[in-house]
């Protein structure tokens, strides 16, 4: 198995000497780990003693222990190091000048999952604004993308619809690293950051999670195992519909449904190329917090057999219009807020279209709505060229 390297890898061997002797500050939480186990905070404070003055945490917390949307981290303080730990997960999202003028260099250290609704991509895209506006550089220690860097899918983010799940015009599955996403930020915005990105050693776009040999921690309390990263492309949908999506469950996204659900109905509607690379096994849950917290709900658990093969986006796609065509009357959309959105249809936002809810309300052939966003798609995957890291 090949043995990748990450940024804080490299760091943790000696990288980074331009460092020393300027304060530092840390955007990381409980995945950001070296390969000997130990935490950002550990190898940053081990290998420039004294420098680091301030940790942050994105959604879910410092330590990831917030759950689900909207539910916000307080600041508070680093007991070993004495530091500020900045929840950038509170009543503001942003940064401000106030935190900034704490540090001269900003290290982010972020484990992300490789779609576009993930919200560190944008906690990311606030801190090099924030650091171009006070002059401060930022550096990036990349990790994996865990679904590869070669496919992508999905239409392309509208410009309406840009929000704290969608800050440009991405696919569901990007296909980039956090330092590619940090290079394409700092062109698109005109940021003029003062950026660097510590690449990692031995990752091709490739490799799948599987193929790094690096342990899987947590990234978010809903994000257990690689395999809940692979079906999140298409799976994080349901936060848009009165579906459970699994929270509540040992395995979210993975497993999904409602009381209401006929799973045999929705197999019988469902176009059979959405089920190309994957098994879905019917399934019995009680969620224990959330959408239909204590009630029995039916539905599926999905297997994913091939990973090259198997299109996350475009299964659960499907999976949702059968939903809608067997349950119309039971079905319904998740209304606002959604992530800090009061008006938007939350669907909408996850999605990145408004005419895609339609398309698959009035019943439009998924492989004709696909091929609608084919060329866009075509014409990103050519175009992040210039802002790629790796082979």
């Amino acid at each position: 198995m090949n043995r990748v390297l990450t940024g804080l890898d490299l760091v943790e061997s000696g990288g980074l000497q331009g460092l020393k002797g300027l304060r530092l500050g840390l955007l990381a939480n409980q995945a950001s780990m070296s390969k000997g186990l130990k935490s950002a905070r550990e190898v940053i404070s081990s290998r420039f003693p004294g420098q680091l003055k301030a940790l942050f945490g994105p959604q879910h917390g410092y330590g990831g222990e917030d759950q689900d949307n909207m539910v916000e981290t307080p600041h508070c303080q680093d007991q070993t190091l004495k530091v500020p730990v900045f929840s950038l997960y509170a009543a503001s999202r942003d940064p401000s000048s106030t935190m900034f003028n704490l540090i001269d260099v900003l290290i982010i250290d972020l484990q992300d999952v490789g779609t576009r609704v993930y919200t560190f991509i944008s906690t990311m895209l606030n801190c090099l604004k924030a650091a171009a506006e006070c002059g401060k550089k930022v550096v990036v220690l990349d990790r994996p993308n865990p679904l590869g860097g070669d496919l992508v899918e999905g239409n392309p983010l509208e410009p309406e619809l840009y929000s704290f799940v969608g800050p440009w015009s991405l696919p569901m599955r990007h296909g980039l690293t956090m330092g590619e996403m940090a290079r394409i930020f700092n062109h698109v915005f005109h940021l003029d950051c003062n950026l660097e990105v510590v690449p990692m050693q031995g990752w091709r776009r490739s490799m799948l999670w599987s193929g790094t040999g690096l342990r899987w921690t947590m990234p978010s309390p809903n994000m257990p195992v690689p395999q809940t990263a692979q079906v999140y492309p298409g799976q994080v949908i349901w936060e848009g519909t009165n579906l459970s999506e699994g929270r509540g469950t040992c395995r979210p996204f993975e497993i999904f449904g409602a009381p209401f659900l006929n799973p045999r109905a929705v197999r019988e509607a469902l176009d059979p190329t959405a089920r190309t690379g994957c098994h879905l096994q019917e399934y019995r849950f009680r969620p224990t917090f959330h959408k239909w917290a204590g009630e029995l709900c039916y539905g599926f658990m999905i297997h994913i057999l091939d990973p090259c093969a198997y299109r996350p986006y475009y299964t659960s796609l499907a999976l949702l219009q059968a939903v809608m065509e067997v349950h119309h009357q039971d079905f319904g959309w998740k209304q606002p807020p959604y992530e800090y959105e009061y008006k938007k249809k939350p669907i909408d936002m996850i999605m990145g279209s408004q005419s895609l809810r339609r398309d698959l309300q009035s019943g439009k052939p998924l492989p004709l709505i696909r091929e609608g966003w084919l060329p866009e798609l075509e014409s990103y995957a050519d175009w992040r060229k210039t802002y790629l890291l790796y082979s």
